[in-house]
C-alpha cells in the first residue's frame, strides 16, 4: 500500500481518540480534550528537542544548540497561546461535564513531571503519581549539561551543587558558577546567546505557569482541582521560581 497524508500521520486513527465522557455528550468538552491531547503532544516534542539540545551541548554545538533552543521558544509560545482558545469555554460550560471527568487530573501528565525532572524541578508527588519515574531523579539534568557545555568551551564551571531536595530545584546557585557566568557575559558573545536563550525559555516557563494558574482560577475560582489536588492554591506555588537561578543572579551584577 502506497503511503498517504492519512496512513503517515495516522489520521483516522487521531480523530477517534477524542472520547467524550459527559452523558449526553456536552459541546465544550471536545474542546477541552483537544486542548489537553494536544498539550501532551508538544511536551513530547520539547522532550524530544531535550535530547538533541544535550547531544548538542555535549559535542560543542553552540549554533545548533541556539536553533534548537529557538525550537522550543516557539513551541512554549503556542502552549501559553492554547490558553486563550481554552479561556473561550466559560466557568458554566466546563461545569456542564466537570465532574464526568472523575479522578482524571492534569497533575497526572507524565510527560509534564519529566520536563520538570529533566529541569531539576522537585515535587514529592512525582513518585506518587508516577512511581516509574522515580529512577529518573537521579539521571543528569539540563543546567549539568550546560556545566558540562561551559567547561568544554575553557569556562572552568563549577560542578552543578546538587541538594537532593524533594520540593522545588534540586540544585542550588552559587557564588562560583555566577561568576564564570559573567565572565562569559562579558566575554564570550556566542556561549552568552545560549545562555539568554535559556533565559527566555525560563521565563516562557514561568509565563506559562502564570496564564495556566491564572486560567484555572478563572474557572473554577478556589475550588479543588479533579483528582482530589490543591487545585488554584498548588499551581501558586510553582509561581516565580526560576530553573536557571544563577542566570537571574547575575542581573545585578551589570
Amino acid at each position: 500500500m502506497n503511503l498517504t497524508y492519512l496512513s503517515y500521520l495516522k489520521i483516522p486513527e487521531l480523530l477517534e481518540l477524542q472520547k467524550r465522557q459527559s452523558d449526553p455528550p456536552e459541546h465544550d468538552e471536545m474542546l477541552f480534550i483537544i486542548i489537553h491531547q494536544t498539550y501532551e503532544l508538544w511536551f513530547k516534542q520539547i522532550l524530544h528537542e531535550f535530547d538533541r539540545l544535550e547531544a548538542q551541548m555535549r559535542s560543542g554545538e553552540s549554533w545548533g544548540a541556539v536553533k534548537t533552543l529557538r525550537r522550543v521558544l516557539t513551541i512554549l509560545k503556542t502552549l501559553v497561546a492554547q490558553i486563550d482558545i481554552l479561556e473561550t469555554m466559560t466557568p458554566l460550560q466546563f461545569l456542564s461535564f466537570r465532574n464526568f471527568l472523575q479522578d482524571s487530573s492534569g497533575f497526572q501528565s507524565k510527560q509534564f513531571r519529566q520536563l520538570e525532572i529533566r529541569l531539576g524541578i522537585r515535587y514529592g508527588s512525582i513518585t506518587a503519581a508516577h512511581p516509574e519515574l522515580a529512577a529518573s531523579l537521579e539521571a543528569p539534568i539540563l543546567w549539568e549539561a550546560v556545566q558540562g557545555w561551559l567547561n568544554g568551551r575553557g569556562h572552568a564551571a563549577p560542578p552543578v551543587a546538587r541538594t537532593g531536595a524533594t520540593h522545588g530545584l534540586a540544585f542550588e546557585p552559587t557564588e562560583a558558577m555566577q561568576d564564570v557566568l559573567t565572565h562569559i557575559m562579558r566575554h564570550d558573545p556566542e556561549a552568552a546567546l545560549v545562555l539568554e536563550l535559556l533565559v527566555d525559555f525560563d521565563e516562557g516557563l514561568q509565563e506559562w505557569r502564570y496564564r495556566h494558574v491564572k486560567m484555572v482560577e478563572r474557572t473554577i475560582g478556589t475550588k479543588k482541582g479533579t483528582g482530589g489536588s490543591d487545585g488554584v492554591d498548588y499551581l501558586k506555588r510553582t509561581l516565580f521560581h526560576p530553573v536557571f537561578p544563577d542566570l537571574w543572579a547575575i542581573r545585578a551584577r551589570f
